[in-house]
């Protein structure tokens, strides 16, 4: 069987060549006159690079790649692999970087407009997923399953008239047909056309009576027009002639979500979890909507449990699924036993990025920075293309006071960065943090100076700023000016209110201080030890002392460590 499976990758190789054989021909490199590059040693390196990634090596794969990029930087194939195998890992954006420089060198492969198109839908990016599919079909018409995605995306974007302008196009060029006319329904029902959507609906129901996924469309535009009775008639109708359908048990599902029937619902999600014929995507995307249902969740929890658990039984090497039960854990705010979890998870399977990602940003949510900064340098380390995985260890750095690692982590946070401003943005407001704790305040106002120049609508470089500036009582004006800018934005952020609140304290409107103070407190949000210092404060310039005494010890209740706090107790009683 060994030898079988050798032959197997060689034969695979062999056909890899053959298909690179125009990205791996002798060239000259652009920029040194004259001189060939070794094509042997280049196909050496492919093929141990392709070899690689074929046996889940994928570090070794991206450092054969990049001998390639160094022997041959034009060969757009390098880059399309090395991106191919970030993105497959997740790292999307150090992928994106490498198939942005596939594309510029070869502008019209099909593979690459799509990588980056299917990338940025990954992102959330939806703009620029669509620029790259009207690209995709600017230089291929005569495809017309990607003018039809294009229309969906057009949709997705609630830029209806251009989706229906395709739709119609293909409905007026093939009649109703089981492509467009779907789409063009499901565009209908976004903008709220339902009435229109129901006639469309009607036409393709008397040419596919008994195709069930259309009587669930059906079902779908009832309940979206409020028929619920009548929605649920198609939907028994439909489960009595096919009950096994994928269509049917996930629009009924939808339909029992919305009209908030949970138990119903859970009875058929067993049936879900177990139908083969529903995708992993399917099912995945199912739970991750139930998960973002508070009520769902409170009230459910142990079922939803049992639910993932068998799908997990299902899907025993999957990196995805495992998560889903730990995101559970976290929206029920057992954090502890969601690291655990993870931790367990991470020890099957150490190179699941997604794992190491959600066990790091539990431990930010713990406030657990010793964990978070330990973790956070294996992953860092284990995943040296991850922006994120350094944001979070410089993080856990910071709390440490380990100011040194946290700097030399922005500095390679904000290379990964790139030119995405908003990540670099957030490099340099945790930067200016540094400065700040390190007491080089000179230079960490000068780094928030030059932020807010750059962007005066970062929320978070202007509250971090006039923070700053309040506790130095250093232009006390300007950081009301911002703390005001921003909770004009963020009305009921509680950490951009407390900053505000601080402000106007140094600022002696105490009056307005202790209201936004006595507003954050019983916001209901789980409580801060800082607001009831800050309260505290508020209260002792307004002279009452007992007051002032019982919010401090509140805040030491919370935070232990706040000792300077035991003076001002002593203080006050004095």
């Amino acid at each position: 069987m060994r030898r079988k499976g050798i032959l197997f990758i060689g034969m695979l190789l062999l056909l890899i060549l053959t298909s690179c054989e125009r990205k791996m021909a002798p060239s000259l490199i652009p920029g040194i006159q004259g001189k060939e590059f070794d094509s042997a040693a280049f196909n050496y390196q492919y093929v141990e690079a392709i070899k690689q990634k074929l046996m889940g090596n994928r570090s070794d794969a991206i450092k054969y790649l990049e001998q390639c990029i160094n022997i041959d930087p034009e060969n757009d194939a390098s880059y399309y692999q090395i991106a191919k195998i970030l993105i497959e890992s997740g790292d999307l954006n150090n992928g994106k970087k490498f198939a942005l420089k596939a594309l510029s060198i070869d502008q019209k492969n099909i593979w690459y407009i799509m990588m980056l198109a299917g990338t940025y839908y990954q992102q959330h990016n939806l703009d620029s997923a669509i620029i790259y599919y009207e690209e995709a079909v600017k230089y291929y018409p005569g495809k017309e399953n990607l003018q039809l995605t294009l229309g969906s995306l057009y949709s997705e974007q609630g830029n209806y008239d251009k989706a229906n302008s395709i739709f119609n196009f293909f409905d007026s060029k093939y009649g109703v047909n089981e492509s467009s006319t779907v789409a063009s329904i499901k565009n209908l029902v976004a903008v709220r056309r339902l009435d229109e959507a129901l006639v469309k609906a009607g036409q393709l129901l008397k040419q596919y009576p008994d195709e069930i996924k259309y009587n669930g469309l059906l079902a779908e535009i009832y309940r979206e027009k409020g028929m619920s009775k009548e929605a649920m008639e198609v939907y028994n109708k439909l489960m009595e002639r096919q009950s096994d359908s994928p269509e049917t048990q996930l629009s009924l599902c939808n339909f029992l979500i919305q009209e908030k029937k949970y138990d119903e619902l859970l009875l058929l999600l067993n049936t879900v979890i177990l139908n083969e014929k529903i995708v992993r995507e399917d099912k995945i995307a199912l739970l991750v909507q139930m998960l973002e249902i508070p009520d769902l969740v409170e009230e459910n929890g142990k079922k939803l449990s049992l639910v993932l658990m068998i799908l997990e039984a299902n899907y025993k090497d999957d990196n995805i699924v495992p998560l889903l039960r730990i995101d559970l854990l976290i929206k029920q705010n057992s954090l502890d036993e969601a690291a655990f979890r993870l931790e367990e998870l991470i020890l099957q399977r150490p190179d699941n990025y997604y794992a190491w990602e959600k066990l790091l940003l539990v431990y930010l949510q713990e406030e657990d920075y010793n964990m978070l900064m330990i973790r956070g340098e294996e992953c860092a380390t284990r995943f040296n293309r991850s922006f994120l995985a350094k944001i979070l260890y410089a993080n856990g750095a910071i709390e440490n006071k380990k100011y040194s690692i946290a700097l030399e982590e922005l500095r390679k946070a904000e290379i990964l960065a790139g030119n995405t401003k908003e990540l670099v943005d957030q490099v340099v407001t945790m930067r200016a943090d540094v400065y700040y704790r390190m007491k080089d305040y000179d230079r960490a106002f000068q780094i928030f100076e030059e932020a807010v120049k750059s962007n005066s609508n970062d929320l978070t470089v202007l509250n971090n700023y006039a923070y700053y500036l309040a506790e130095q009582n250093t232009r006390l004006k300007d950081a009301e000016q911002m703390a005001r800018k921003v909770i004009e934005v963020e009305k009921e952020n509680t950490t951009f209110l407390d900053t505000y609140a601080w402000v106007l304290y140094k600022r002696g409107k105490l009056k307005e201080a202790g209201r936004i103070m006595e507003k954050i407190i019983n916001s209901g949000g789980k409580p801060d030890a800082e607001w009831y210092e800050h309260y505290g404060f508020i209260l002792k310039k307004k002279k009452r002392c007992s007051e002032a005494i019982e919010n401090w010890k509140k805040a030491l209740s919370i935070d232990s460590t706040k000792t300077s706090l035991i003076k001002e107790i002593e203080n006050c009683i004095k």
